[in-house]
């Protein structure tokens, strides 16, 4: 082979122009740091085939770790050279292995490792610490207690990098208590061990443990570090352990730590996910750079506290400064737009994930399905789910919980048939989604026999939210005295969640003797929740009984219960607008109520007749039919009229159950102005159109 071997200095690089003199003794400074690329280490490679150099362990070593650990893309060239050595060495195995699992290819690594011991070469203490990380990084569990049993017969389950190796393995492999075994064995334990053992409880979320470890650490006298920090900050934010966090801000303070980027942004994510968003911004404001992980935390943090227009502001600011979000930042913003049912926000957030090429990752892709379901766009939902490559249980899970809210309970057990067809094991929310969607299509005897399979084929204990499904199964199917025994019976005492549950089927189906000890039960757990009373006299005024109905209104007046404002949203060309009931703070006030007046009066044409008992407290019998026309949902929904083209759907979004005069006003609307109207209340989702409601009429 012919070829030009460039002149060796330490000044300069390897260029293809000059013929070296004389090879250099010890070529390793030429291979491991003149060589730029796989051509300037296959003149050298042809140079030491040539002079016989290659036999030299050394050299061979050189050679193989320029190639599969320091240039890129080189691999296939370092197993090339592998294979040329008649009888390598442990170091030259370790370099390949080392080699596969940095770039990606821990499977090659594992076989490789499998060959060596084949081949009967043994593996020293450099050895185990890279064929953990391939074992690690492929969460191979089996083939890792395999190593871990190798590495007791060959003497090294004392050495400290090989147990921290060891830890990290059966951590990320969700074995966090063998890791911990590992740990307590350990008879010498520096800052890197406790931090290994720490990333094994962040990663299987064990935040108790973080918190315990770390005090233990303090016990223990071993000094904690930047990293030990960042994992018990993150632990106290998960934990709303305000105290510990704060310690740890006056430790940072007084070692002099404020400029630790990484540490102000553990604090800043502390403190929001501890409910002090003012404090997390107040450190972020005064951050002197913000990367994506800091703009990431202050955007959580506000969803996660349930400041989600503050949420989306901070993202659109972090635009404008030109940080690209990362998958981080995305799952938050579409969170942050579920919760406002800012359906076009999130669909540009969607937009932007698939412009940027963003990997659609189970929490990527199961956050948009949820953000999705939530905006009433169900169909949407469903396609992002048919795009995800991987699902796992929480993403069937969210699914079927999003169809049986949007009235397709039916679907919503299809697909959970689907996930048992693919063995994926659902869990105590499954259940719960399971058994809204019996609830929402009438399906007693289905939901009575899930109800039961939970425990007896699932091992699942229900929880009081399943309790409460069944009491909505039982109670929207009219069988109020069942739902009554059942409440009766319950081995866990039930909760007001459980008998507002109740009152609502009562309402309904207009049981008043069993309304009025529900709402008995209620006071004595919830005193001032207003709803509760208003559910009791709207059964009451279906019934006729007005004296009934007004007493309890006048019961609410007398203990100071005043009913919770209702609030609508509606999103329009990505800005969202909020109205209040009687609304006289809107920009755009006249408008609406203009047309507000003429909504009403065209559905009044069309036969409907308000429903004043609804209307509030205090308003004159005269000002009662305004008072009802002006809920805060039908200020919205006039306001999405005139403010959209025909044919397109409205979508608001309501913080309190909607009422039955809106419930009623709304199917009229959707019929005479040929709109579906969409509307999310604290309860689920009502698809109206053309007259009629997902709903059936009970929500």
């Amino acid at each position: 082979m012919a070829f030009t071997l460039p002149f060796f200095s330490a000044k300069t690089l390897l260029t293809t122009t000059t013929t070296i003199t004389q090879f250099p003794e010890n070529p390793k400074t030429l291979i491991l740091e003149q060589c730029k690329t796989i051509k300037d280490l296959n003149q050298i490679h042809a140079h030491v085939i040539k002079t016989g150099l290659l036999v030299n362990p050394t050299i061979a070593e050189n050679l193989l770790e320029s190639s599969a650990i320091l240039l890129p893309g080189s691999m296939d060239y370092a197993l090339a050279i592998f294979r040329s050595i008649d009888e390598p060495n442990p170091a030259a195995y370790n370099i390949l292995i080392r080699g596969f699992t940095l770039k990606q290819s821990p499977r090659e690594a594992v076989l490789l490792f499998k060959e060596m011991r084949e081949n009967s070469v043994e593996p020293d203490k450099y050895t185990f610490p890279c064929i953990l990380k391939a074992c690690s990084r492929l969460q191979a569990l089996k083939e890792g207690e395999e190593i871990h049993a190798q590495i007791v017969k060959f003497g090294f389950g004392t050495h400290g990098f090989v147990e921290n190796t060891l830890i990290h393995m059966y951590a990320n492999c969700g074995k966090v208590e063998v890791a911990r075994r590992v740990f307590d064995d350990m008879s010498k334990r520096g800052v890197i061990t406790w931090n290994s053992m720490f990333a094994g409880y962040t990663k299987s979320g064990n935040w108790d443990e973080v918190v315990k470890l770390f005090h233990k650490m303090q016990e223990s006298g071993v000094v904690f570090d930047e990293v030990t920090m960042i994992c018990v900050l993150t632990a106290c934010g998960r934990l709303g352990d305000l105290e510990l966090g704060e310690w740890i801000n006056e430790y940072i303070d007084m070692n002099g730590l404020k400029g630790n980027l990484n540490l102000i942004t553990s604090l800043v994510d502390m403190y929001a996910k501890c409910g002090r968003l003012d404090t997390a911004r107040r450190l972020f404001d005064e951050m002197p750079r913000r990367d994506v992980v800091a703009w990431s935390a202050m955007i959580s943090g506000c969803s996660q506290s349930g400041q989600c227009r503050e949420a989306l502001a901070l993202f659109h600011e972090m635009q404008k400064v030109k940080v690209d979000p990362n998958e981080i930042t995305m799952v938050s913003v579409l969170s942050a737009c579920a919760v406002l049912g800012a359906l076009e926000t999130g669909k540009w957030v969607h937009f932007f994930i698939k412009k940027k090429k963003m990997k659609l990752t189970v929490t990527l892709g199961t956050a948009l399905m949820d953000f999705y379901a939530k905006c009433g766009s169900i169909e949407n939902s469903l396609e992002v789910f048919e795009q995800m490559p991987l699902k796992n249980v929480l993403s069937w899970t969210v699914l079927i919980q999003g169809l049986a809210s949007n009235g397709e309970g039916r679907k919503a057990l299809e697909f959970f048939s689907l996930m048992r067809g693919k063995n994926i094991e659902p869990n105590d929310v499954t259940f719960i989604g399971v058994l809204s969607a019996c609830s929402h299509t009438g399906l007693v005897d289905d939901g009575r026999n899930f109800f039961v399979s939970m425990t007896i084929e699932f091992g699942i204990e229900p929880r009081i939210e399943h309790y409460g499904c069944m009491v909505d199964i039982l109670g929207r199917a009219g069988m109020i005295e069942e739902a009554y025994q059942f409440i009766k019976n319950m081995p866990i005492k039930p909760n007001a969640i459980i008998w507002r549950t109740l009152l609502a089927s009562c309402r309904v189906h207009k049981n008043i003797e069993i309304a009025e000890e529900s709402l008995q039960h209620l006071v004595r757990l919830e005193p001032t929740h207003s709803g509760d009373y208003i559910l009791l006299s709207n059964t009451y005024a279906s019934l006729g009984r007005w004296e009934d109905a007004l007493r309890v209104r006048s019961q609410m007046k007398e203990k100071g219960i005043k009913k919770t404002p209702g609030c609508s949203l509606i999103e329009l060309d990505g800005v969202i607008h909020e109205f209040f009931a009687e609304d006289n703070s809107h920009p755009h006030l006249k408008e609406i109520y203009n047309a507000t007046e003429n909504m009403m009066k065209r559905i009044k044409s069309a036969g409907y007749v308000p429903n004043t008992a609804e209307a509030r407290l205090d308003a004159e019998e005269d000002d009662k039919e305004a008072s009802v026309s002006h809920h805060s949902e039908k200020l919205a929904i006039a306001f999405g009229l005139i403010r959209t083209s025909p044919g397109i759907t409205i979508r608001i979004s309501k913080n309190l159950r909607v009422c039955t005069d809106c419930h009623t006003a709304t199917k009229m609307i959707s019929k005479v102005f040929n709109r579906e109207i969409v509307v999310r209340d604290r309860n689920r989702f009502h698809h109206f159109k053309e007259g009629s409601c997902s709903c059936n009429d009970f929500w």
